[in-house]
């Protein structure tokens, strides 16, 4: 477990287990998730980014390559984890894609503010959703080209 907690691309961060599931069958069928982990509030996805609580045994410096954030989360909002993410020099680099049920301009607007790289509603229908998880895992980790970070 731990040589996998070294090398995560994609920290999905999502309370429904319904939509986590509909997503990672979608990354699943694009052979995207042999490097993904699933935490349920933005407490467990804090502790996962900063390596504290139940990931202490992580390297910070060994970050997703991407975290698809919902905003309505237990313990800690999206938008706060957001925000933690993009205030620290550590993590700021991380490319974050909202991917959440609120269509709010006030959410949107929130969410560019912060340094959200992009913001997806998701949509309602079950091939739908799934298509676009699965674009949105072949853009951000086979065609972006994130800074190298040492």
């Amino acid at each position: 477990m731990s040589h996998m907690m070294e090398e995560v691309e994609i920290l999905l961060v999502e309370d429904n287990p319904t939509d986590a599931e509909l997503a990672i069958r979608a990354l699943k069928e694009k052979n995207l998730t042999n490097k993904l982990v699933w935490v349920k509030d933005g407490a467990e996805a804090l502790d996962f980014l900063f390596a504290t609580g139940a990931y202490s045994g992580r390297q910070v410096a060994n970050g997703p390559k991407v975290i698809m954030l919902d905003l309505r989360l237990p313990k800690v909002d999206g938008m706060e984890v957001l925000r933690r993410v993009k205030d620290d020099e550590r993590t700021k680099t991380i490319p974050v894609v909202v991917l959440t049920s609120s269509k709010e301009d006030r959410d949107v607007a929130e969410s560019y503010q912060l340094g959200v790289n992009s913001y997806i509603s998701k949509p309602v229908e079950f091939n739908e959703f799934a298509k676009t998880v699965a674009e949105l895992g072949l853009y951000w980790l086979l065609v972006n080209h994130p800074p190298v970070t040492k």
